[in-house]
């Protein structure tokens, strides 16, 4: 009995999938033509192959650094649930922490790499 909530989230997880794979088999298109198989990306149809396209290294740091600063914000959010438990010391240990990812964004912005215009 102690797992039956995550047996009936596993029952309704795979329901849901299960779902909404028949639906688009069902109501999704059926006349395949040229124009409806071409590859279409932000409002304008794809140029030449994309493993010979070469892209810019920025959009690379640039993800990178969204992913380092969305675990910031991962590490902050069990951090605020616990605040009053951890008292002056947890708050100074996080003070610290975002100090250090603030140097770490302003170092990143002096060196130019969120700066788009030069590109």
């Amino acid at each position: 009995m102690a797992y039956l909530g995550i047996f009936v989230m596993f029952v309704l997880t795979a329901g849901f999938l299960v779902t909404m794979l028949v639906l688009s088999t069902v109501l999704g298109p059926r006349h395949k033509t040229l124009t409806k198989q071409l590859p279409f990306e932000c409002g304008s149809v794809s140029v030449g192959d994309v493993r010979q396209q070469r892209f810019n290294i920025r959009f690379y740091l640039v993800a990178m650094l969204f992913i380092l600063f969305d675990i910031e914000v991962i590490f902050l959010y069990p951090w605020a649930v616990v605040f009053k438990e951890l008292g002056w010391f947890g708050f100074f240990e996080m003070l610290t922490f975002m100090l250090v990812l603030g140097v770490g964004l302003i170092y990143v912005w002096r060196k130019g790499v969120l700066n788009w215009n030069d590109a």
